[in-house]
């Protein structure tokens, strides 16, 4: 007897699932996400675009040659008036380029000028903030010609200069620091080298009130140099940046007054 076939088994159900489309109102909350960050993404990129600056600033003079080797610019004088020189880090999201016409004239001043770049431009994590630092060390043992470095920055550099100062006290004759409300937690009141904190009035980034907050923290003997009218964007040429002050005098006017203070310490430094 022949046993009859085993019945197919039946065939499952299929299961269809109708997709939910987003509601218009969600369609609208990621459209308007996107834009935003479209926006702010266009208009930080522009805050700190470098602009304004002459490009004769960049190239070679009579009296000064000028280096790019891509983490420093430097502006070197023809016939050096010592052998003193300034170290300048910039500040976050800032191009060295945007410091020329503040740095060069001291350059052309016969003192030699290095601006460090900042790891990424922004620095972000520490590990880029030590890079940077190390730039700077690494500068300075590079130039055994030059026996005294005064260091300054801008914002984040200043900071930066700040760390290089309290970490190599031996090899650091001078600290300028300009629009930063550093030192914050690190106590350089014990520094016997020569410190100016240059500030403006109207600096929305750095402001005042929290520069003098921690004026304890720098040395009895720090000068202190107010610039009346001036904000945090135009210690460089770029853009006005996020939450700084309007400035009520020009940038011309307010670099002329940061670089005789940088000037009146490498000029001290030098004659000591």
């Amino acid at each position: 007897m022949i046993d009859p076939p085993n019945p197919a088994p039946p065939t499952p159900a299929t299961c269809t699932t109708t997709k939910r489309k987003p509601s218009p109102v969600r369609r609208w909350v990621r459209r308007g996400f996107i834009i935003w960050a479209i926006v702010s993404t266009s208009w930080l990129a522009n805050s700190v675009r470098t602009q304004g600056v002459d490009p004769s600033l960049l190239e070679h003079s009579t009296g000064v040659s000028v280096v790019d080797d891509g983490t420093s610019i430097e502006f070197r004088p023809t016939t050096p008036e010592s052998d003193t020189a300034l170290v300048f880090i910039c500040g976050s999201g800032i191009a060295a380029e945007a410091y020329a016409p503040l740095l060069r004239p001291i350059a052309e001043g016969g003192y030699p000028v290095f601006v460090v770049r900042l790891p990424m431009r922004f620095a972000p994590l520490e590990s880029h903030k030590q890079e940077a630092i190390d730039r700077v060390l690494f500068l300075i043992r590079g130039h055994p010609e030059i026996s005294r470095w005064v260091v300054s920055g801008h914002s984040l550099g200043a900071a930066l200069a700040c760390r290089v100062a309290q970490s190599n006290p031996s090899t650091i004759a001078g600290l300028v620091l300009l629009g930063t409300t550093h030192p914050k937690q690190a106590d350089l009141s014990w520094c016997q080298i020569p410190v100016t904190k240059v500030y403006a009035s109207n600096d929305g980034v750095a402001p005042s009130s929290i520069v003098l907050a921690n004026k304890d923290l720098l040395p009895k003997s720090t000068k202190w140099v107010e610039i009346q009218g001036g904000n945090h964007s135009q210690f460089g040429h770029y853009g006005r940046q996020l939450f700084d002050g309007t400035a009520t005098i020009t940038r011309s006017d307010q670099q002329d007054i940061a670089r005789s203070a940088m000037m009146d310490v490498v000029q001290y430094v030098g004659e000591d």
